[in-house]
């Protein structure tokens, strides 16, 4: 059993992972094309290691801290994203999901955050 209530944030976040993996595959292979290729790479899919690091806590403590990395990781990819759009490296449809769905999963992770807190 998910100690999420809504284990939905798992899988949004794994989804995420896996389409920001197919963003950096259509970045340019140029020094910029790497460098935010790979800090992209390794902030995006953390969100979802530390959710699932998270699901598996053992007790409260550990599970808002993992949470809170998860929130931490989720606000850098979307420095990221936006970095990507704003030096026009990638201007596709899949970007501009992309940076809706990284505000909403930090919108999300705060909540659960606040809420586990209290």
């Amino acid at each position: 059993m998910s100690r999420f209530r809504d284990g939905d944030i798992l899988e949004r976040s794994f989804n995420f992972a896996v389409k920001v993996l197919e963003l950096i595959r259509n970045l340019p292979k140029n020094q910029s094309g790497y460098l935010i290729s790979n800090q992209l790479g390794r902030s995006s899919t953390s969100v979802g290691a530390n959710l699932e690091e998270a699901d598996a806590a053992v007790s409260k403590k550990e599970f808002v801290k993992f949470v809170n990395i998860a929130k931490r990781e989720s606000k850098e990819s979307n420095y990221w994203l936006r970095l990507i759009a704003a030096t026009n490296l990638e201007n596709s449809g899949l970007l501009k999901d992309l940076l809706h769905e990284s505000e909403e999963i930090t919108k999300i992770l705060f909540a659960i955050v606040k809420k586990s807190q209290n």
